[in-house]
């Protein structure tokens, strides 16, 4: 068995910098679409799935600026309330985007992940929890396309 043999007797002090998280950064990127106003965001990691994120962000309208592990973004208004399969094909949180987009376009379409090489991850329950704030849902074709209340899929 492993274990950590520890002599010491000397309190321990200082400070140890964490790192950011993608599996948090990926969703707060794409709640920055809510908004007009800028938004900044620190300790975001330099991952391939937060710059296709970010190249996500900025076909849909955002301007997006980074400085080592801040991002400042701000979307004014979006361009196009589309994810196109060929720019989120290789990241799985392209459906995070779904929400902010119909919340601010009243629609979105956004190309649905591809497979896991860890076995099946549905988003069953981003869905649901889409349509249970009134978002109307049609999966076809590879995309999610959503609207909200009395706006034309």
């Amino acid at each position: 068995m492993d274990k950590f043999v520890i002599t010491g007797g000397t309190p321990l002090r200082g400070e140890i910098p964490t790192s950011g998280s993608k599996n948090a950064a990926l969703p707060a990127l794409a709640a920055a679409l809510l908004t007009a106003e800028p938004v900044t965001l620190r300790r975001i990691p330099r991952v391939r799935d937060i710059r296709t994120m970010q190249r996500l962000l900025v076909d849909i309208g955002s301007k997006v600026e980074t400085e080592g592990e801040t991002v400042r973004l701000e979307t004014p208004r979006i361009v196009s309330p589309e994810a196109p399969y060929e720019l989120v094909k290789t990241m799985r949180a392209s459906s995070l985007a779904l929400g902010p987009l119909v919340a601010r376009c009243g629609r979105a379409r956004v190309s649905l992940p591809g497979g896991c090489a860890i076995g099946a991850r549905p988003i069953n329950l981003h869905i649901f929890g889409l349509e249970r704030l009134g978002a109307r849902i049609e999966q076809a074709r590879g995309a999610g396309r959503a609207a909200g209340r009395g706006d034309p899929l």
